[in-house]
């Protein structure tokens, strides 16, 4: 989990949830499919089996993955529809205003970041 930036300056559990959370929206842990186990991605992201633990169990708090005895965790049917609805949410609401502002400030407009995108 080594990283450098404004996003390693935020809780492991919430990095680790944002980790999770792309890989519901880009499909990659897949509805109807089981998570890995704690502990195996604990150990693939170098991070502690209690931090992982807290990090999933926000999504089953959520009603975004369930866990069947003795089985595993699963992700719920619709969980990526719901997942991205609150993102957007939180993203229209706590960051795109800090964005807005900062591009006003600098002059940029839609249309030009969406050229130097295209270049």
């Amino acid at each position: 989990m080594a990283n450098s930036g404004p996003t390693s300056q935020r809780p492991v559990y919430l990095r680790l949830r944002d980790l999770i959370a792309a890989n519901i929206l880009d499909g990659v842990f897949a509805e109807g499919e089981m998570l890995p186990s704690v502990r195996a991605f604990a150990a693939e992201h170098g991070a502690n089996p209690l931090t992982v633990a807290k990090a999933f169990q926000q999504f089953q708090t959520d009603g975004l993955i369930a866990v069947r005895r003795g089985v595993g965790m699963y992700v719920r049917e619709g969980a990526a529809a719901k997942l991205r609805a609150a993102e957007r949410k939180g993203f229209l609401q706590d960051e795109w205003p800090a964005i807005r502002e900062r591009l006003d400030r600098l002059g940029l407009s839609a249309r030009e970041l969406l050229d130097s995108a295209d270049a």
